[in-house]
């Protein structure tokens, strides 16, 4: 989608349709006293969107109304990379300035603003944020954080994205499915590194450090069926008591967490498409669900449908 026959003064307006209807809605406002010209090429890589905008400079934002009017819509991660101009990205109180060869991460169900000072191209990957399977107090800690071609997971996931963006239209359906898995595993990872970087640098509250070492052992271990609070407290040289007073104030009992994390990798499993996709109980049981029909019970309870509801919704949606 392309400005270039649209009349100067509906530009702005086909411009924040275009990108509205290719992402979420948002609002699109180029810089007054500017002229403006915008092109959109957008690809479907399994459940992945992936977007190339190319515009004159431009604020775009995404406000507690635009999300209002969609109650249902499924929430996005979003992550942009900058190949050329500057983005501002600013979400939950938090400011990132992405420079040429950087990304940033930021989560749709939450109001963002990203002002583009100049003529940019940048690329826009959006997936269901349930398939990424990270916590939401890690999503929120890793948003508005700028990543360079330098630091942290950045040596790999940057050029895997760009030649993703370059090449996702040559994909067949069964190879984009998997590209798809690769790039929520990637995501899932990059927000965790954020998320330990950004909790590091806060001031820590008393056996912060223990319940973080806590959580990541846990999903070290999400597939070992005996995992337990005893095992848990156990390997942590700690009593039950203790460990289930640590989590008082994380707003979820210690089994309730394994639950969910098992049940965040199951559902992120059941949606990659494949020729040779693990039946329901295998993957069941790979993530240390050991009844099939207490897993169906539960995995309902969380998603509203059953999981073989939920492969075939989520094939749906990558069609």
């Amino acid at each position: 989608m392309t400005t270039a026959t649209v009349a100067d003064d509906d530009k702005a307006a086909f411009w924040s349709g275009a990108v509205s209807r290719s992402l979420e809605p948002v609002e699109v406002l180029p810089l007054p006293g500017r002229p403006f010209d915008g092109l959109l090429v957008s690809h479907r890589l399994g459940y992945v969107r992936i977007s190339t905008l190319e515009a004159d400079a431009a604020r775009l934002s995404r406000t507690e109304a635009l999300i209002a009017r969609a109650p249902r819509s499924e929430p996005q991660v979003g992550v942009g990379v900058q190949v050329s101009g500057r983005a501002v990205l600013e979400q939950d109180g938090r400011r990132a300035e992405v420079r040429p060869g950087a990304l940033v991460l930021y989560d749709t169900a939450r109001p963002y603003v990203v002002d583009y000072p100049e003529r940019f191209r940048t690329h826009l990957f959006h997936l269901p944020r349930r398939l990424v399977g990270v916590p939401e107090r890690d999503l929120r800690q890793a948003s508005a954080t700028a990543v360079g071609p330098a630091e942290g997971c950045g040596p790999v996931l940057l050029p895997f994205l760009g030649i993703l963006a370059a090449s996702a239209h040559s994909y067949p359906a069964p190879v984009g499915d998997r590209l798809a898995g690769s790039v929520a595993d990637l995501l899932s990872a990059l927000v965790a590194q954020l998320a330990l970087a950004r909790a590091a640098e806060e001031p820590d509250t008393p056996n912060a450090h223990l319940v973080r070492r806590v959580r990541a052992y846990i999903d070290r271990h999400l597939g070992d069926p005996e995992l337990s609070p005893e095992r848990i407290a156990h390997a942590h040289h700690i009593s039950v008591r203790y460990l289930h007073r640590l989590f008082e104030g994380e707003g979820v009992t210690v089994s309730r967490l394994v639950q969910q994390r098992r049940l965040e990798a199951c559902a992120r499993e059941l949606a990659r498409r494949g020729r040779t996709a693990p039946t329901v109980s295998a993957v069941a049981q790979r993530w240390g669900f050991v009844n099939p029909a207490h897993f169906s019970r539960i995995f309902r309870a969380a998603y509203g449908v059953s999981p073989r509801e939920w492969r075939a919704l989520r094939n749906d949606d990558a069609g």
